[in-house]
């Protein structure tokens, strides 16, 4: 494992981060404006050096990717809430576009920094979180903030479930 910092990351999970941040709004059978969020990566950083990615698209696809290599997908193809919630993410984002800098640049985070990268047609832009200390004069950084936790939830629901599921079956 590579250490960038202090989260020690795989080559797996630096190719499929990479691979999110530059995925073409082309694949989504859509018209897009210039500053129309089509998806948004999340890097959130979790006690114990892990360093969680959730890549959400306008579709509602959901997925999330550890630093270990370790990833969680194709939960949008079974639950609608998460769907719901990733699309509901994504469109609302736009607001956060005229706040967030356009950036080439996707390092990780350090300490417990979030990143929020907003893709769109006209090029990547970049938020940065301190979770907790997002004040009341950032209506746009608060309303993301609270959809993007709702798609972490959702997708914790959808694990839960898989495990429940998988329990049962005997896998």
């Amino acid at each position: 494992m590579a250490t960038s910092d202090r989260y020690p990351v795989t080559q797996k999970y630096l190719m499929t981060r990479a691979q999110a941040l530059s995925f073409p709004p082309s694949f989504f059978e859509m018209k897009f404006g210039k500053n129309d969020v089509y998806g948004v990566v999340v890097d959130i950083p979790m006690p114990g050096n892990i360093l969680t990615t959730m890549v959400c698209f306008i579709n509602g696809a959901a997925n999330l990717y550890f630093n270990n290599g370790g990833e969680y997908v194709g939960a949008s193809q079974k639950y609608r809430n998460l769907v719901q919630a990733a699309n509901a993410l994504v469109v609302n984002s736009a607001q956060l576009v005229p706040k967030a800098e356009k950036t080439r640049q996707f390092d990780l985070p350090k300490g417990r920094t979030q990143y929020v990268y907003l893709l769109t047609k006209n090029g990547t832009y970049k938020a940065e979180f301190q979770p907790g200390l997002i004040p009341e004069t950032e209506p746009e950084k608060r309303a993301v903030y609270v959809l993007y936790q709702r798609v972490l939830g959702e997708l914790r629901n959808c694990q839960l479930k898989d495990d429940m599921e998988a329990r049962k079956s005997g896998k």
